[in-house]
């Protein structure tokens, strides 16, 4: 329904099928995933949420409400996903075997983000939303940082997937930006909502898998 509404020029209708999208992804799991996380759960709950919240546009009377009250769904739903890959690592081992990794990480982490304001600053006129959108991109690369991390500590397929889903979501994240900032142009918009599906669906897979780091497989089998 999206992509015959987005190519057939519905906008309005291709965003309203868009946004029911990921809320479906996270039925799914509700319904098929036996043993649930509390903070991926949360993660998909305040996403969906977020996601929902076009369907009340139209009665806001504070238009600008839809901006901060979605993005801030959209970082805190970011940051549990942040708090689910850190939960079951070792901070002092990861720093001890992977500083350099951290360091190099970093440093393309906050060069990314400038990038990302730079593109931004020109479109937004309340110092308020640049703020918000600062955050955003902090969290969101914080993210993508944190899961390569993990995916280097863990060298499970588990960790490897929640890195592709946070990648893909990460890319997806900014094909939006030049989708709403630099030109709005179909197929950035087709890119971005496809980028969102793919990793929500690694998020699906493993979300189905055990957390055991590849030298506790080894040693058990």
């Amino acid at each position: 329904m999206f992509v015959l509404f987005q190519v057939t020029g519905r906008d309005e209708l291709a965003h309203y099928a868009s946004s029911l999208i990921l809320p479906a992804i996270a039925v799914v799991y509700f319904v098929k995933v036996k043993n649930k996380s509390l903070f991926f759960s949360l993660f998909l709950v305040l996403y969906s949420v977020s996601e929902l919240l076009v369907f009340g546009e139209d009665i806001v009377l504070y238009k600008r409400i839809d901006y901060y009250l979605g993005n801030s769904l959209y970082i805190l739903a970011y940051t549990c996903l942040l708090i689910e890959i850190c939960k079951s690592i070792s901070i002092k081992q990861l720093i001890r075997h992977y500083f350099i990794h951290i360091l190099v990480l970093s440093v393309l982490s906050v060069y990314i983000v400038y990038v990302l304001q730079n593109i931004v600053k020109p479109f937004v006129s309340v110092t308020n939303e640049y703020y918000v959108e600062l955050v955003y991109n902090m969290v969101l690369l914080s993210l993508l940082s944190t899961a390569l991390l993990g995916y280097f500590y863990k060298d499970n397929v588990k960790s490897l997937y929640l890195f592709l889903g946070v990648l893909c979501v990460v890319f997806a994240e900014v094909m939006w930006v030049a989708y709403t900032y630099v030109a709005e142009r179909n197929l950035l918009n087709l890119l971005s909502t496809t980028l969102y599906l793919v990793g929500f669906y690694f998020f699906y897979l493993q979300s189905k898998l055990l957390d055991v780091k590849r030298e506790e497989l080894n040693m058990v089998s």
